[in-house]
């Protein structure tokens, strides 16, 4: 494919994108995962407005669905070592450089989280890292799920009234990656943690109970399901374990998803992870933050039968990225973190 890379802005220690709808037009978020800002894009790559100036510390952002420009968003999130003091902020359009921010629910080590909807109900899904630390390196408290209804209305919450969470799965350790996944139509979550990776489905009614399935009990970072090879049935893409160097796909055989491909070199420190089709076909797109520290294509080739791949880019180093299309052309929003780069690439065939 070809690629044409724009590089945006600036931004210490890049990490969070997320896609906004703000004045009825489609923008992106981008925001540090230090002590720094939040920044507005529109389409065309340019800045709109500055969000924040600080705190930081932000894992994940999420658009409040039905709103203009509304979102959620973690804060002081700064590392898995720094991290007890996170909580999640809802973050409102007031005036241009105006956002006021408030909290939803403190929450410690919270990492990844997202709203589902099932059947007209809005939930808060969130997952927090580990629960506890008393010094660096400290992974003896495991993580858990916190779930629960998100009403329409949210400006009743703040930090003396905040959203009430429940525990639906506890006892899981480095629980780092999340990935929504739409099954049987149904929007579903990808969770991956020290013991596997597991899919999580919210309640059919608004009482009933939350559903988890295990995929796969191998230690995981972050994993997506895509349909790579077009048979009808997604492969499990796998980055493992956690902040790992192994990129594998798992095909579903007899029941349980067995591997069947893995990237020949060492992708230090896997982390950024899209699934979804690219230029009207499937892929997955992986970037990695140590070593070669590159953005990698994997497609499935048709004529030969097996999995290939490309470099996007080079030595940029991705946390996170973001699929967009603008003007009927693939973009690849990455949050390049160990170059500092916010970059737009433009993916043609």
């Amino acid at each position: 494919m070809k690629v044409e890379k724009k590089v945006l802005e600036h931004l210490t220690k890049c990490y969070s994108i997320a896609p906004l709808i703000f004045r009825n037009e489609q923008h992106f978020l981008v925001a540090a995962e230090k002590e720094d800002r939040c920044l507005l894009f529109n389409m065309a790559g340019g800045l709109v407005d500055t969000i924040w100036q600080g705190p930081g510390g932000t894992m994940s952002m999420v658009q409040v669905p039905g709103t203009d420009g509304q979102f959620l968003a973690t804060h002081r999130f700064y590392s898995p070592n720094d991290s007890k003091e996170s909580e999640i902020v809802i973050v409102t359009p007031i005036a241009t450089g105006d956002w006021q921010i408030r909290t939803l629910v403190k929450l410690p080590h919270i990492h990844r989280f997202d709203i589902l909807k099932r059947n007209g109900i809005h939930y808060l899904l969130a997952c927090t890292l580990k629960s506890g630390h008393e010094y660096k390196e400290d992974w003896t408290s495991p993580g858990k799920i916190y779930a629960a209804v998100l009403p329409n209305d949210l400006s009743g919450f703040h930090e003396d009234n905040p959203l009430k969470l429940e525990v639906i799965k506890e006892g899981m350790f480095k629980n780092h990656g999340y990935y929504p996944v739409m099954e049987d139509g149904v929007e579903t979550a990808l969770v991956s943690f020290e013991g596997g990776i597991c899919q999580v489905i919210p309640p059919a009614f608004k009482e009933g109970p939350w559903q988890i399935k295990e995929l796969l009990n191998t230690p995981a970072s972050d994993a997506v399901l895509v349909d790579l090879d077009e048979d009808g049935e997604k492969e499990l893409a796998v980055l493992s374990p956690f902040h790992g160097d192994q990129i594998s796909i798992y095909k579903k055989q007899d029941g349980s998803f067995q591997k069947v491909y893995e990237y020949e070199k060492p992708a230090e420190f896997t982390h950024a992870i899209y699934g979804g089709d690219l230029c009207g076909k499937p892929a997955l797109v992986v970037g990695h933050r140590q070593g070669e520290r590159n953005l990698l294509l994997f497609t499935w080739n048709k004529e030969n039968g097996q999995y290939q791949w490309e470099e996007l880019d080079k030595d940029c180093g991705p946390a996170n990225v973001c699929h967009l299309i603008k003007d009927g052309i693939d973009i690849l929003i990455s949050a390049n973190r160990e170059t500092d780069e916010i970059a737009m690439y433009r993916i043609t065939p």
